[in-house]
């Protein structure tokens, strides 16, 4: 729900005490503001070092005294109009008996009157939950942003298609209006024009931002799908919804995808898939680190995984990168944690299945018997592939993207087909171990080129991992042919 029409919804069911958490001030009084424009209501504002400041009358009062702050609401409770009072860092002093009291006996006397809590962060005593209600105060949504930015831009004169400025209004997704600003007048170079790595400036600043967290973790990559060789059919599918979170595909009713599972053994290029993702998609990629949601004290389990939820919301659209999300739930039946680890791999396959945000999943597992069906039935995932090892043909490819990286003139002089035709069964991280190999061999003997034959020696003295998994593989390679999983 809005928060404005949540608020509103509060105020007309009469709930006396609200706790929002949220470090941007202004905007929430701003909003607030908006909200009660076309009612009689009359706005008070305190905070501990100036007190009420809001009205004339009351300049001061409860001034560095949040006891008499409170005593100042008791006071207008015979004064028949209706008074919303806005207490800032009011958590603070939550746990002090007095004024735990005073919120209790208010509680239940006031009626037209609104006591609303100000703070950074929830921090709510255990005797008081019963009579606080909380209420998310999101951060700014497209169209606040959408509205920031061409005021700021015709601040100073500076022209910008609705394209660029949607390209702009995604990029500062997730930032409070303020650090919109600042970033804005940072990326303006000289003649106010907009820099050339304006894209890099933002990201750079949203992975500060993110990675303070300590759960999500933004991912800067260059990787592309043209540097993944082979897996053409999940690159088609890739490449046919590259511009499904655009605001055309969304004026034209196209549904936003959800997200993917690539299953597969270790080194196929989930990864390396993931990463590409982001970068042809133009999306931010956030890597989520499952170990990272589980904390020792009570409850914080529960908290890490709706804050991850939250923060990817107001990324959106971004990418949500699980790596190895198999190992994460692998005792999610067992009762040796109290049940927290069903507690959120519930929370989180909710989300996965109501999300309405533009927030696509790509999940990578390496063994499907560890999945719980839970996570892998429909409308979790869009789609599940199979990223299995490369074929001769794929291998063809995966040897041109390698040798072409590091030798981009002189790539098309090794061959590549006996190359291909000889290292069956090598996933295409092997492969770029082998090259890797090679080079060091060549710079060893101090030749300025590697060659074919050092490439041949290698995978002759290679074992691939697909000899000892090779059980685990046929199990996947079933799933393809019955059709519950694609390729």
């Amino acid at each position: 729900m809005h928060f404005t029409k949540e608020l509103n919804l509060l105020l007309k069911s009469r709930y006396p005490i609200i706790y929002i958490s949220t470090n941007e001030e202004l905007r929430l009084e701003y909003n607030i503001n908006q909200l009660l424009s076309d009612e009689d209501w009359n706005i008070n504002i305190w905070d501990f070092v100036q007190g009420y400041y809001h009205n004339p009358n009351d300049n001061g009062k409860g001034k560095r005294n949040p006891l008499e702050a409170l005593d100042h609401i008791d006071e207008q409770y015979n004064i028949y109009t209706k008074s919303f009072f806005i207490l800032k860092d009011f958590d603070k002093f939550l746990s002090d008996i007095g004024i735990s009291r005073k919120l209790k006996n208010l509680y239940n006397k006031l009626k037209l009157r609104e006591d609303l809590i100000v703070s950074n962060q929830i921090n709510i005593p255990e005797e008081l939950r019963e009579i606080i209600h909380v209420v998310s105060f999101p951060l700014p949504n497209k169209y606040e942003i959408r509205e920031e930015v061409t005021q700021l831009s015709n601040a100073v004169n500076l022209t910008l298609t609705k394209e660029f400025i949607e390209k702009l209004v995604n990029l500062f997704e997730g930032f409070n209006l303020e650090k919109i600003r600042k970033l804005f007048i940072t990326i303006l170079a000289e003649e106010y024009k907009i820099k050339s790595n304006y894209n890099r400036i933002i990201l750079l600043e949203k992975q500060q931002v993110i990675n303070r967290t300590n759960i999500l973790e933004l991912c800067i990559t260059d990787q592309y799908l043209n540097d993944v060789g082979g897996l053409y059919n999940l690159k088609q599918w890739l490449k046919l919804r590259k511009n499904s979170f655009s605001r055309k595909a969304e004026l034209y009713g196209l549904p936003s995808p959800r997200g993917l599972m690539l299953i597969g053994i270790q080194g196929t290029g989930k990864t390396l898939t993931a990463k590409a993702i982001a970068n042809e998609w133009e999306l931010p990629l956030l890597k989520l680190d499952i170990g990272k949601l589980f904390g020792g004290i009570v409850g914080e389990s529960e908290s890490n995984i709706r804050e991850m939820i939250k923060i990817a919301e107001a990324m959106a659209p971004c990418i949500i990168w699980i790596d190895e999300i198999d190992k994460a739930f692998t005792g999610i039946y067992s009762q040796g944690d109290s049940g927290t680890t069903s507690r959120v791999f519930a929370s989180l396959t909710t989300w996965l299945s109501e999300k309405v945000s533009k927030v696509f999943i790509v999940a990578t597992a390496n063994n499907i018997e560890f999945l719980p069906p839970e996570l892998i039935r429909k409308g979790r995932f869009d789609e599940i592939f199979f990223v299995g090892l490369p074929s001769v043909i794929e291998r063809i490819e995966i040897f041109k993207v390698l040798l072409k990286k590091v030798r981009p003139n002189t790539y098309l002089d090794y061959d590549i087909k006996y190359l291909s035709k000889i290292s069956e069964n090598f996933s295409g991280a092997e492969i770029e171990q082998v090259v890797i190999e090679s080079m060091y061999v060549a710079y060893k003997y101090q030749r300025y080129q590697f060659l074919t034959d050092d490439i041949v020696n290698i995978i002759k003295g290679f074992i691939p991992l697909a000899y000892s998994n090779q059980n685990e593989i046929n199990k996947l390679q079933n799933l393809v042919d019955s059709g519950k999983i694609s390729k």
